[in-house]
């Protein structure tokens, strides 16, 4: 018998592809501080990927606490720029001068999944993509900005890949789910494995 699959999420994104690989899950947003789980491991010498899966892990296992059984998803995303690490932009200025920051230049997506049980993590997975952005005009930017609006605040690099954000690239290095923000197909694997879906 199948067990319940909960979506440690918000991101309307990482529904949907679960969703689209016909996958029967639950939705229920983790009460972290991401901000405080970063502050906490800052001076640790962390890779960015590392910082991913150790949010995603915290995601999975605090849902996990309150649902015995129940397989887990937890989720995220790092971008890296060289040695920085970049934040979602809290606004259309700081998101202006992301996409300044990045035009011509190569950024890592560094993302992670992870699946809690009883408030531990049984499987984790880290994949990194590598996108290499265009120069790309002021005035276009600006333009492109007020074309999609608001959605600039809900990714780390400022950009949907998957919408008009395509526009903004050059050259893309790594699988588009991992780009989106979840390494889909391993994931696929591990619950086909963990008898949690039809395989």
């Amino acid at each position: 018998m199948t067990k319940k699959i909960i979506l440690a999420s918000g991101s309307p994104f990482r529904s949907r592809m679960l969703e689209d690989a016909g996958i029967a899950f639950t939705v229920e947003r983790p009460s972290i501080d991401e901000r405080a789980v970063e502050e906490a491991v800052a001076d640790t010498g962390l890779r960015p990927d590392d910082l991913a899966q150790i949010l995603a892990e915290a995601k999975a296992v605090d849902v996990s606490q309150n649902h015995p059984g129940a397989f887990v998803i937890g989720c995220d995303q790092t971008l890296s720029l060289g040695e920085e690490l970049l934040h979602k932009p809290a606004d259309m200025e700081e998101a202006r001068r992301r996409l300044l920051k990045l035009s011509g230049r190569t950024h890592q997506l560094n993302s992670a999944v992870v699946i809690a049980q009883d408030g531990e993590a049984i499987w984790r997975h880290v994949q990194v993509a590598s996108l290499t952005m265009r120069d790309l005009d002021p005035g276009f930017i600006g333009r492109h900005l007020s074309a999609v609006g608001d959605a600039a605040l809900s990714s780390v690099g400022a950009y949907q890949i998957e919408g008009k954000g395509i526009q903004l690239f050059d050259q893309v290095e790594g699988d588009h789910f991992t780009i989106v923000g979840l390494p889909l197909l391993p994931l696929l694997a591990k619950l086909r494995e963990l008898g949690a879906i039809d395989g």
